[in-house]
């Protein structure tokens, strides 16, 4: 017997929640993991364009990431939550890995004296976009937290993920030999 992709669940306009329950597909929470899953295939896209190894390499992790915070996000009870987010391993550490790697970024980099028009290298760009639907995924889960509790460390991340993809946007131009253009 074949598993199909479709169920018809969804027909009437909602959707279910991981571990029970069902809210209509314009509820917050699924604006806010939809925005999440966003990101994820964001950046799977950014990581196809020519491939940069030391780049790719910190991406990897982070879409693994962004798979247990969907889930987080699609989870109404506090206890499957903390799971996931256990299982995601976003804790203090998980953050100074990322600030470790936006360190390492800006090390090969000038320092901003203006602002930048996102672009340059397809790579570059794919990552500024990544950016701003992570900076989207951010406020929707802000949104979503003033009604849900939602852990403090899911909008930690996501806040220095995009400062994390904004550098690697940046030394993707600089490794291509590409130009910022200031604003």
């Amino acid at each position: 017997m074949t598993t199909r992709i479709y169920t018809r669940t969804g027909d009437t306009g909602d959707t279910a929640l991981f571990g029970g329950g069902r809210v209509p597909k314009d509820d917050a929470r699924v604006d806010a993991y939809g925005d999440v899953d966003e990101l994820n295939a964001a950046l799977g896209m950014a990581r196809s364009i020519e491939v940069m190894p030391r780049i790719d390499e910190v991406l990897a992790p982070v879409q693994r990431d962004l798979f247990a915070i969907g889930a987080l996000l699609a989870t109404p009870d506090r206890e499957k939550m903390q799971q996931q987010l256990a299982k995601a391993r976003i804790d203090e550490g998980r953050i100074t890995q990322l600030e470790r790697a936006i360190d390492d970024g800006e090390s090969e980099l000038e320092p901003l004296k203006a602002f930048i028009l996102p672009g340059g290298t397809p790579k570059s760009a794919a990552l500024h976009v990544a950016r701003t639907v992570c900076r989207r995924a951010e406020r929707r889960v802000v949104h979503v937290g003033r009604d849900i509790p939602i852990p403090p460390m899911v909008i930690v991340y996501l806040n220095r993920l995009s400062d994390l993809l904004f550098v690697l946007a940046r030394v993707a131009n600089k490794r291509a030999g590409a130009g910022e253009v200031t604003w």
